[in-house]
């Protein structure tokens, strides 16, 4: 996936793109500034690798508010907001479940939220509810920075595929 051809006028015209513009763009992948302003200051990318690399680099280097940030940018799984397009697209197996499986993946949720203080993140994509269901009861026995470590690792999942969606297009 991350190393496939692109369109490389994508890749040209996002490296070019007005400091404002990029921004926005860059904030709709990951909802931290800081990431944005760490991947907006390794342009121009060379190509697709080294877009990514930047973005890696970024995610890693997150401080716990910056990453708290961008995990509040996440819609809860099994819940994305009305109007969510990339919520809905990234957590669509999800919706499928029965009522009572996504009533103990809600109860789970919260149980999560009280205990780390952020929503679960996870990268959905192809995931069904029951796996979901599953990842999360195995992470809520972590300690803290265990969790936030194996977050982080998600987040740049999650940050991956809405790269390669950028530069390839739905």
């Amino acid at each position: 996936m991350t190393d496939r051809p692109h369109d490389p006028d994508v890749l040209h015209a996002l490296a070019a793109a007005d400091a404002a513009g990029l921004r926005a763009t860059l904030l709709d992948v990951c909802a931290s500034p800081a990431w944005a302003e760490a991947v907006a200051a390794t342009r121009p990318w060379r190509d697709r690798r080294a877009l990514l690399d930047a973005a890696a680099e970024a995610t890693a280097a997150l401080s716990a508010a910056d990453l708290r940030e961008a995990m509040a940018g996440h819609a809860r799984i099994g819940a994305p907001g009305a109007g969510d397009a990339t919520a809905e697209r990234e957590q669509s197996r999800i919706r499928g479940a029965d009522r009572a499986l996504l009533d103990e993946l809600d109860r789970a949720n919260a149980a999560y939220e009280a205990k780390f203080g952020h929503v679960f993140l996870i990268c959905a994509t192809g995931r069904t509810a029951a796996t979901v269901l599953a990842a999360l009861r195995e992470r809520h026995a972590h300690d803290p920075a265990t969790e936030t470590e194996i977050a982080r690792g998600e987040l740049r999942k999650i940050n991956d595929l809405r790269i390669a969606r950028l530069l390839d297009g739905p």
